[in-house]
């Protein structure tokens, strides 16, 4: 296979690159700490954003290509505005360096990965962590969404692939499935609460 194009004007090592979603534009992020923008046609530069403090590890490309998501060796993420280029949001929370990060297939949610070994769940609309995940014993190189969004798999120093139920439905259904008998057995439960699983599950 012979090589298409050569894109050449970060001044270090480049970590991550992402197509858009129309194929007409590649994000990259570097040890410059700088993010560039390409024209795939031209193979021009179109922007360089600026912003992090350090190493930029991790760029994707929301499902819609609006925004772009930087994970760096800052500790932080920041969603980008493709159009005007301008830092929507800085996304704070770690301790720790941002290896990874993956937009859901309905670009509602964000997937992060660190070197502590933690994975958290941002919502992109109010820029909010929803959730942590741990059980890794070191840090998450790579997270990714399935294609129906019901499941991330991660992937660690340890080793380790970890697949992950954000199926909140099931999630309910296995949780009453599990208490039933307790929510209708058990004397110390009032009566307004024998009936949360009613109709939940089996």
């Amino acid at each position: 296979m012979k090589q298409y194009n050569s894109l050449e004007q970060h001044d270090s090592w480049v970590f991550s690159v992402s197509f858009s979603p129309d194929g007409k534009t590649l994000v990259s992020g570097s040890y410059d700490k700088t993010i560039k923008l390409w024209n795939i046609e031209t193979g021009k530069a179109i922007a360089t954003l600026f912003g992090h403090d350090s190493w930029v590890s991790s760029v994707s490309f929301s499902p819609d290509g609006k925004t772009l998501a930087s994970g760096s060796y800052d500790k932080t993420i920041k969603l980008w505005n493709i159009e005007t280029g301008e830092a929507i949001a800085t996304l704070t929370g770690y301790d720790s360096w941002v290896f990874s990060i993956s937009f859901s297939p309905d670009g509602k949610t964000l997937a992060s990965g660190s070197t502590n070994g933690v994975i958290k769940l941002w919502d992109v609309e109010t820029y909010k962590s929803i959730t942590t995940l741990t059980g890794h014993d070191s840090g998450v190189w790579s997270v990714s969404f399935s294609p129906d969004g019901k499941t991330l798999a991660s992937g660690s120093e340890d080793g380790i692939v970890k697949l992950w139920n954000l199926d909140l439905d099931d999630l309910l259904v296995k949780g009453c499935n599990w208490v039933r008998d307790y929510l209708k057995t058990n004397p110390n439960v009032s009566e307004s609460d024998r009936t949360l699983c009613d109709g939940i599950g089996d």
